[in-house]
């Protein structure tokens, strides 16, 4: 199959070395407004470029969107337009209404998915199948300050993620939201029917962190998405007083995790949705979803800071 990737900043970047590395694509096409960037990519992944989107369109079968968020919109239309398949990377577009305004002239015969890359962090898969009746849910996403992203808000960059991960393991239909922060650091509480969730995230932090935590009635989850690893305490069999302090003993389980690159499945998963003509997992309506909520939690934050 023949592959393009439109925008070299870091995460067409990544996009392109990853297609380079998977045995489905024949031939890899870059294009950026920054021609000199697209050539170093190319050569670095032994690709070829092309000197306009337009260009690049002519000559394949998929690509993933890579340029920033304000751009999405414009650049999926022409890559509808031209009768291509497309991977967008988070968040779908800038505003839920211009997504909105997007599905609408999605071609029915295109395969399109939108990256929200932790959905394939194989950790997911596992504590897909050992959640059951969560009573408590927290994510955090904390990063080190940085002048890549300057388009969206921490909630669009980061928290998102996490959204996506969690609104696929629910009922959308039933929560309530509230929301607190600024445009970097932000907190979002949600209820699930009996199910609390907690998400935080923060471009300030010194310390870089991906975690999810879950509580049931059984046992306690830990997930860090960065080591791949996952970590069960059960409740403790037993119950004792030594030297009037209270003691328990727990069973902590190490839940072995087949490590991989999630961007690799990802875009595996992609050209395999195309050439099976079956929808991507992470399917165009759901990133409509995800960028609603984003809207729900920084409405909630800038109403605060009004009445403030």
């Amino acid at each position: 199959m023949d592959v393009g990737v439109i925008g070299v900043g870091v995460m067409g970047r990544n996009h392109a070395r990853v297609y380079s590395e998977l045995k489905q694509v024949d031939s890899l096409w870059i294009t950026d407004l920054d021609t000199n960037a697209a050539t170093n990519v190319a050569r670095v992944n032994e690709g070829q470029v092309a000197p306009t989107v337009k260009a690049l369109l002519e000559q394949v079968d998929a690509v993933s969107i890579c340029v920033p968020t304000q751009f999405h919109h414009d650049v999926a239309r022409t890559v509808f337009s031209a009768g291509v398949h497309a991977l967008i990377e988070k968040p779908i577009c800038q505003t839920a209404a211009d997504a909105e305004a997007l599905l609408k002239i999605i071609p029915a015969d295109l395969t399109v998915g939108v990256g929200h890359i932790e959905r394939f962090n194989p950790i997911i898969d596992e504590i897909r199948r050992m959640i059951n009746k969560p009573l408590y849910i927290e994510t955090k996403r904390h990063n080190p300050a940085s002048t890549r992203i300057t388009d969206t808000s921490v909630v669009e960059d980061l928290m998102i993620h996490d959204i996506d991960v969690i609104f696929s393991l629910f009922d959308h239909e039933k929560y309530s939201v509230q929301s607190s922060g600024t445009a970097d650091v932000c907190g979002a509480l949600f209820t699930f029917d009996n199910t609390t969730v907690y998400m935080s995230g923060s471009r300030k932090s010194s310390k870089k962190i991906r975690m999810i935590y879950i509580e049931q009635e059984d046992c306690t989850i830990e997930g860090d998405y960065m080591t791949q690893e996952i970590a069960i305490y059960r409740k403790p069999g037993q119950y004792h007083i030594e030297n009037d302090r209270y003691v328990q003993e727990n069973i902590i389980e190490k839940v072995l995790v087949q490590k991989q690159e999630p961007l690799k499945r990802e875009l595996s998963t992609f050209l395999e949705c195309v050439v099976k003509k079956k929808p991507f997992p992470v399917t165009p309506q759901q990133a409509l979803l995800n960028l609603k909520i984003c809207e729900q939690i920084t409405q909630g934050f800038v109403r605060e800071s009004v009445k403030a």
